[in-house]
This record gives structure tokens, C-alpha cells and sequence, in this order.
């Protein structure tokens, strides 16, 4: 395992991160529930948070290292994920196939290759900011039982309305969670988010994110 690069940042900087992680996960109940704006929160949420991750890599010299978006880990974190990634797609398309639920068609294609971008940012607000910051803070002697709890309650929340994904999302975060803290690779976490939430959608949701993102353009 490659030695990470020791990063101390101020305790009001991670209060920062950890409170405006939260209202950006707020802010889908308003653009995206609510006013319908999906395409517009996803980039002004996806903007906003590389220029932040931009700004601090200027800042702190190996923050990417820091935070899991470098390539330290990525193979062995890739290679922990895959046979699991692999099953439960296999089990997704299974399991939509019995209960006529599965819709895959080729826009699946660009799902797999644009969702993983959003499923890094996801991972690195929930687990990269909210989890690390407070597995880390000094003042605080939180139990990472009860982050890795937290964590995954809030990210199942997020998710609301939808019972089936508030359950699974919960379940992933804890994984998820459980391997961040052990130093695996944010940027895996990420795709494979991207990934299995592409599959989880078209097969077990009958729900195609293609159309339901970016019909507001027309495509």
C-alpha cells in the first residue's frame, strides 16, 4: 500500500466541508424533487465541488492523495470491488427480468460512462467529506461505528422518495464507508457507484436516467 501524504487541515475548514456537504444533499429535495431541475442541480453541484477540490489542491500540497482521488489504491480498490460489482449486476438483470421491471436499452451507454462522474462526487461528499472529516476532527471522539451509521442513514435519506434505493444506497455507504476508512480509492468508490446505480435504475427501477436527466435538452 503506498504511504498517503500526511494532510492536517483546520478544524472550521472540515465544519465547512461537513456543513455544505449536507445542503448539497439537501439541495436535491428543492432542484431536483421538487422544481425538477436535475440537469441544472447536477452541474451547478458538480461545478461547485471540482472548483473546491481545485482550490484546496492549490492550497495543500498532496490533498488529492488525502482525500483518495489520486491513482494510490486505485488497483487494489478496483480489483476488491469487481467480482462484487459484477454479481450484483448479474443479480440486478436477473432479478428485473422476473418482476418486468428490467428497460435496459443502449442508453445505458452513456449513463456507464458520464453517472461515474457524478457517483465520485456523490462518494466524495459523503464518504471523502462527511465521514473523513469526522473520523478526524480532534475535538470529537466519535465511535467510526456510529460515522459509518450516520453516514449511511444520511446517504439512504438522500434518496428519498424511492424505498428500494434508500435501502440499497444505505447498504453500499456502509461498504463503502468501511473501505474509504480503510484508505481505498475515492475514485473507485465513484465508478462503481455511477455503475451499479446505472443498472440498479434501468433494471430494478424500470427507470431510464437518460431520459429522465437530460430530456429537458431534447436528446
Amino acid at each position: 500500500m503506498t504511504e498517503k501524504r500526511e494532510i492536517t487541515l483546520p478544524a472550521k475548514t472540515k465544519w465547512f466541508e461537513i456543513v455544505a456537504a449536507v445542503l448539497t444533499g439537501l439541495g436535491k429535495f428543492i432542484f431536483m424533487d421538487w422544481l425538477d431541475w436535475k440537469l441544472a442541480y447536477i452541474l451547478v453541484a458538480c461545478f461547485f465541488w471540482i472548483g473546491y477540490v481545485i482550490h484546496q489542491n492549490r492550497k495543500h500540497q498532496g490533498i488529492l492523495d488525502y482525500w483518495g482521488l489520486s491513482g494510490t489504491n486505485f488497483k487494489q480498490t478496483f480489483l476488491e470491488l469487481l467480482p462484487i460489482g459484477a454479481i450484483m449486476v448479474v443479480s440486478f438483470i436477473l432479478i428485473g427480468n422476473h418482476y418486468e421491471t428490467n428497460v435496459l436499452n443502449w442508453n445505458i451507454i452513456p449513463i456507464l460512462l458520464l453517472y461515474p462522474i457524478w457517483g465520485v462526487i456523490q462518494q466524495f461528499l459523503v464518504v471523502g467529506l462527511i465521514a473523513k472529516n469526522l473520523d478526524s476532527l480532534p475535538e470529537t471522539t466519535i465511535p467510526r461505528v456510529a460515522i459509518i451509521f450516520f453516514v449511511a442513514l444520511l446517504f439512504g435519506l438522500i434518496h428519498y422518495p424511492w424505498q428500494l434505493l434508500m435501502l440499497a444506497t444505505f447498504l453500499l455507504a456502509v461498504v463503502y464507508t468501511i473501505l474509504y476508512l480503510r484508505e481505498r480509492n475515492l475514485i473507485v468508490l465513484g465508478i462503481f457507484h455511477g455503475w451499479l446505480g446505472g443498472f440498479f435504475f434501468f433494471t430494478l427501477m424500470g427507470k431510464d436516467p437518460w431520459l429522465d436527466v437530460f430530456s429537458v435538452l431534447g436528446l
